[in-house]
């Protein structure tokens, strides 16, 4: 599989479009069989106003979506990637797909927004989907919605394999030496589920931003099965078994599914 840390331009759509479909090819002719691509891809991130998110936004089967759909047939990969959803009625999404070569498998709206998000983006309302694929169960989130263990887990007691989750990690100081937050918070979140993440971050500057590039694949077991090209435009690959995530022994007496006492989780799901 395969995570494109690619450089979108903001407002640019075509351009990024072309992008997104090079870099897909290139993954494609590498191996890979399923393909990753950031958040907000098709536009960029940095909105300034309500007016440029309604200008840049398509509905689910606008034309972002539908070349999506016909890379993945002319490749043979399945895609999972974000874009700014016109979800009608007056509101908008900062969205994923997941897609083959017969169109849409799943979607989802983000649920968690980050900073200035709410200005231009409504919230999703529904859990992450969890879609049944040719090489296993794979579900959607999207960058902040990691932050939140109570979703990670909804994800994973969907009985997912691998969660795909386009990001765009803004970059902050960290101390020398240690490897960026995000990263480690996505590690923890496959270990502590049992299955593969495959995170997929932007690089390059947008309007003043700077990214961290922290694209990795991420094995059941919590490692990275990839390298880190922090702020850099590449695309990691790693070879996956989804097989393996379907068990969730922790050796011959845990299970992190099993064990699970959620009779005394009742406060964590409380309003705090």
């Amino acid at each position: 599989m395969a995570c494109c840390q690619v450089t979108p331009v903001f407002g640019d759509v075509k351009g990024n479009r072309a992008l997104l479909a090079e870099a897909v090819a290139a993954a494609a002719g590498a191996g890979a069989g399923v393909v990753v691509l950031p958040e907000l891809a098709n536009t960029g991130y940095m909105f300034e106003t309500l007016d440029e998110a309604r200008a840049l936004a398509e509905p689910v089967d606008g034309p972002t979506v539908r070349e999506w759909s016909s890379l993945a047939a002319e490749h043979g990969v399945l895609i999972a990637g974000g874009f700014a959803e016109d979800g009608g009625a007056g509101e908008l999404h900062n969205s994923a797909v997941l897609v083959d070569g017969s169109g849409v498998l799943a979607r989802y709206r983000k649920t968690h927004l980050w900073d200035r998000e709410p200005e231009w983006f409504a919230p999703g309302g529904e859990p992450p989907p969890v879609a049944d694929t040719a090489v296993g169960r794979i579900g959607l989130l999207i960058c902040y919605d990691l932050e939140f263990p109570e979703w990670t887990r909804t994800v994973a007691l969907s009985s997912a394999e691998l969660m795909c989750v386009p990001v765009n990690w803004p970059l902050v100081a960290r101390p020398d030496g240690e490897r960026p937050i995000e990263v480690t918070n996505a590690q923890a979140a496959a270990y502590t589920n049992g299955m593969y993440l495959a995170v997929c971050d932007r690089a390059g500057v947008e309007r003043g931003c700077d990214w961290v590039g922290g694209s990795v694949v991420i094995g059941p077991h919590g490692y990275p099965l990839t390298p880190l090209t922090l702020s850099t435009p590449a695309t990691v690959t790693a070879t996956i078994d989804l097989a393996t995530a379907t068990s969730k022994s922790l050796g011959e007496r845990n299970d992190v599914h099993a064990d699970r006492r959620p009779h005394l989780y009742q406060r964590v799901v409380q309003p705090s």
